[in-house]
């Protein structure tokens, strides 16, 4: 298995904390944010790792480096550097697609850095998930207070429109197929801005994206407040399912 992580953006909601370093490198329980990340898929047995940057990238990549120290090798797509900004999710993750090297239909994790979920599993159990025929395969919590309207519905293993009944949250972890990518966005050109959401609602529109619950703990870390609750207590919008 092999991962895209995405750690582009800007932060604005974090300001003045993302001032003069990017989100990702903030430091949530005695270690940057994405390092919960890498040594969750380390653990899981992912050796190869993309991270796309822009805001203060330079940061990211001297500190996690060529990933030795995580067991695995990290690569960067440098979206600063080539194009003078984020591309956001979804230019992003064309971009960093074919560093990645993947082939065939072989699936790969992609993971938000801005979301907290230190018990995730990315192991081989979780990575078979995805079914044939499938383009993807997302993770759901529970709608956060901030976000009360969530983003999908839940119906026989399958992401459906959230159409006024149960509604859930993507985790921001899920698995994809290249051709979720190669299919999907082949009308995007490499190098342009744009958001994720429409090509996940035409996957879903094809019946070809999957999706199930997290039951463990999670937070989205999007403001201050939620990065401080993390650190005095548990802090998890979603808490993680009793033993």
């Amino acid at each position: 298995m092999k991962a895209i992580i995405l750690a582009a953006g800007r932060g604005e909601r974090m300001r003045p904390l993302t001032d003069h370093t990017p989100k990702p490198l903030l430091r949530v329980r005695g270690k940057p944010l994405i390092e919960w990340h890498l040594e969750g898929l380390a653990r899981g047995g992912v050796r190869d790792v993309v991270v796309n940057t822009a805001w203060l990238e330079e940061q990211i990549v001297a500190t996690l480096g060529n990933g030795e120290r995580f067991g695995m090798a990290i690569r960067y797509s440098l979206e600063g550097r080539d194009h003078g900004g984020a591309l956001e999710t979804a230019g992003g993750l064309k971009k960093a697609l074919p560093l990645l090297g993947v082939s065939g239909d072989a699936p790969f994790w992609y993971v938000a850095a801005d979301v907290f979920a230190p018990a995730f599993d990315f192991g081989p159990a979780a990575a078979s998930a995805i079914q044939a025929g499938q383009l993807g395969h997302l993770w759901m919590v529970p709608n956060p207070p901030q976000h009360p309207g969530g983003d999908f519905g839940l119906a026989g293993g399958l992401a459906t429109v959230a159409d006024g009944g149960a509604s859930f949250t993507w985790s921001g972890i899920g698995l994809f197929r290249p051709n979720f990518v190669n299919e999907l966005m082949a009308e995007l050109a490499l190098g342009e801005k744009a958001r994720l959401r429409p090509y996940l609602d035409a996957a879903i529109a094809q019946r070809r994206l999957g999706a199930r619950r997290w039951e463990g703990g999670w937070a989205d870390v999007g403001t201050p407040e939620r990065l401080r609750a993390l650190d005095e207590g548990d802090g998890c919008t979603t808490a993680p399912a009793a033993a």
